[in-house]
C-alpha cells in the first residue's frame, strides 16, 4: 500500500496543529507502509515540495494554493490513496482522485464555514477556500474528523455527506517528545521568572489570545504569562494582539512575550515549567496544543468549545470554561478561574498528573496510526473506479 499525503504544512515550516498531526501521523505510518509526503515550498529531504512559480506570486493566497494543488494531482498517479490535510491541500486530493482514479481522504482539522474572519485575511479567496472544501468533502471517499465534537460540525456544515463515510479518529501526541523536562535555561533566555501560565498558538482570531490579554488585567498581578505567539493570520489581529500586550507589559514586568517559533524541546521545557497551560479558543475540533500540556504533565484550562473537551477531562486534567459567544462574560470567567488555580497548587499538580496518563493511555500515535491504515485498507478495497 503507497498513500500519497498531502500538505501545506511541512518541516521546517510547521505552524499549527494541523501540520503537525500531518508530520507524527506519517512518521507513525511509516513504521509500517509507504507514505509519500507532498508539501507546499521548497523540496525537502523527507518530501517532495512544490514552491510557487514566480508567474504566480502576485494572485490571492488562495489562488496560489490552486496553483500547488494541480501541480500536486499531476504527481499523484503512482499512489493507491491520496490523504490531503486542511482546505489548501483538499483540491489537490480531489483532483488526484478525478484524475488518477484513486481514493480521496481528508482529515478535516477545521471547517471554512466556521471560521469567517478567515475573510479578513483572504478576502474574496475566503469564498475560493470554502467553494474547494465544500467541494472535495461533497466528493471524498471517507473523511475523518479529528474529534465527535468534529464531526457533528461537518454535518451540520455539509448536510448532504453520508454519515456513514465520516470516521472520527482522535488527534495524538507524540509521549516520548512531549514529557515533563525542565530547561532553565530556556526560562532565563525569555527573561522569565517566578510561577507563570503559558498561551501557546497563532495569533488568529480562532484562538482567542485577545479575550485572555483581557482577562488578564484582573488577574492577580504576581502572576506572570508567557505568551508563545506569532504568525498573525492579517494585520488587524496581528496589531491589536501586539497592542493588547503592550498595555498590559507597560503595568506590569512578569509578562513575556516569545513571537517567533520555539524549537520543540524549548517549548517542551516551556510547557513543562508552567504551571498551567491556557486554551481560550473560540474555534477548536480538537487543539493539540492541549495535549502536548497534558503530555508534560501540566494542568489545562480550556474554553468548552468543539473537541476540546474530548481532551481535557473537566475537573481530571484541568478546567473547562464555557464561551457562547459573549466575549466580556467569558473574559471575566477566565479571569476567575485563573485566579482560582493558581492559587491551589496541590490542584495544578493533580491535574498535570491526571493530564499525562490521559496522554499517555489514549492518544498514543502507534494506536491512532493503526486505526488510520485499517481505514485506507478499506476504502482501497472497496474503491470502484
Amino acid at each position: 500500500m503507497r498513500i500519497g499525503l498531502v500538505t501545506k504544512e511541512w518541516p521546517p515550516h510547521i505552524y499549527g496543529g494541523a501540520g503537525v498531526h500531518a508530520l507524527q501521523l506519517t512518521q507513525a505510518l511509516r513504521e509500517s507502509i509507504t507514505v509519500d509526503v507532498h508539501c507546499f515550498g521548497q523540496e525537502r529531504a523527507d518530501a517532495t515540495g512544490y514552491p510557487l512559480p514566480e508567474n504566480f506570486t502576485g494572485l490571492n493566497p488562495a489562488l496560489q494554493a490552486f496553483v500547488t494543488d494541480i501541480e500536486i494531482a499531476q504527481k499523484l498517479g503512482e499512489v493507491d490513496l491520496v490523504h490531503s490535510h486542511t482546505w489548501y491541500a483538499n483540491l489537490a486530493g480531489h483532483f488526484a482522485a478525478l484524475l488518477h482514479g484513486i481514493p480521496h481522504v481528508i482529515t478535516a482539522h477545521s471547517l471554512e464555514p466556521d471560521r469567517p474572519w478567515k475573510a479578513e485575511q483572504l478576502g474574496g479567496g475566503y469564498r475560493l477556500s470554502s467553494w474547494a472544501e465544500k467541494t472535495a468533502y461533497e466528493a471524498a471517499d471517507a473523511i475523518i474528523a479529528v474529534s465527535n465534537g468534529m464531526k457533528i460540525d461537518i454535518l451540520k456544515a455539509y448536510p448532504s455527506l453520508d454519515p456513514a463515510k465520516i470516521h472520527t479518529i482522535l488527534n495524538g501526541v507524540d509521549t516520548q517528545k512531549y514529557s515533563p523536562r525542565t530547561d532553565q535555561d530556556v526560562l532565563d533566555r525569555i527573561g522569565v521568572t517566578g510561577r507563570y501560565a503559558l498561551f501557546v498558538g497563532r495569533i488568529t482570531r480562532q484562538k482567542g489570545l485577545a479575550h485572555l490579554l483581557r482577562a488578564w488585567s484582573s488577574v492577580n498581578p504576581d502572576i506572570g504569562l508567557v505568551i508563545a505567539a506569532g504568525s498573525p493570520d492579517e494585520p488587524a489581529i496581528g496589531a491589536e494582539i501586539s497592542a493588547l500586550i503592550a498595555q498590559l507589559q507597560s503595568e506590569r514586568k512578569n509578562v513575556w512575550w516569545q513571537q517567533s517559533m520555539l524549537p520543540q524541546p524549548e517549548l517542551n521545557a516551556l510547557l513543562s515549567s508552567a504551571d498551567l497551560f491556557i486554551c481560550p479558543s473560540v474555534y477548536e475540533p480538537l487543539g493539540i496544543v492541549n495535549l502536548e500540556a497534558m503530555a508534560c504533565q501540566t494542568a489545562v484550562l480550556a474554553s468548552r468549545v468543539g473537541g476540546i473537551p474530548e481532551v481535557v477531562a473537566d475537573g481530571i486534567t484541568g478546567e473547562l470554561v464555557d464561551y457562547n459567544g459573549d466575549g466580556p462574560a467569558f473574559e471575566k470567567a477566565l479571569a476567575q478561574r485563573i485566579q482560582s488555580l493558581m492559587s491551589d497548587p496541590e490542584k495544578l499538580t493533580a491535574y498535570g498528573a491526571a493530564g499525562r496518563a490521559r496522554a499517555v493511555e489514549e492518544f498514543g500515535w502507534p494506536a491512532i496510526a493503526d486505526q488510520t491504515r485499517e481505514l485506507y485498507l478499506s476504502i482501497i478495497s472497496n474503491y470502484k473506479k
